[in-house]
């Protein structure tokens, strides 16, 4: 991070030996070993809350995607469902005009056709009247 080599590393230790001096040196290596560590974990924790926000930014992203499209699609349906819905309507005023129509005027009636009158049957002729047959002998007398 700082790219500190191992021997800048030993300069900075005997400089701090010099300048602080042995009998307090342990206590400042413990504090300023303290101090990194809490700015070690303020560090990971901003970057895990920077990487976070970006998530949270790529999915409000990927959100909006996903409702442009859903959109689109509502729109798209509702072109095609927009004229069927007009010609229902226009189908059911139509039919309320002609059953208005229909109820106003005056109910036509059908022509009344009278049953037919009932056949009469014909009556059963009358047997013919026997015919009088000449006895022969009867014949035989009147021509002589």
């Amino acid at each position: 991070m700082f790219d500190v080599g191992w021997s800048e590393v030993v300069v900075i230790g005997v400089v701090a030996l010099v300048v602080i001096g042995p009998k307090e040196l342990p206590g400042v290596i413990r504090t300023v070993g303290r101090a990194v560590g809490k700015l070690r974990t303020m560090a990971g924790d901003f970057r895990t809350q920077f990487d976070d926000a970006m998530r949270e930014a790529d999915l409000h992203e990927v959100k909006k995607t996903f409702t442009e499209a859903a959109d689109a699609a509502t729109s798209a349906a509702n072109s095609f469902t927009e004229p069927v819905t007009d010609l229902q309507n226009e189908i059911h005023a139509a039919t309320s005009e002609v059953s208005s129509a229909v109820n106003a005027s005056e109910p036509v009636s059908a022509p009344v056709i009278e049953a037919p009158a009932p056949v009469a049957e014909p009556e059963p002729e009358a047997a013919p009247a026997p015919k009088k047959r000449r006895k022969k002998a009867d014949t035989a007398g009147e021509d002589a």
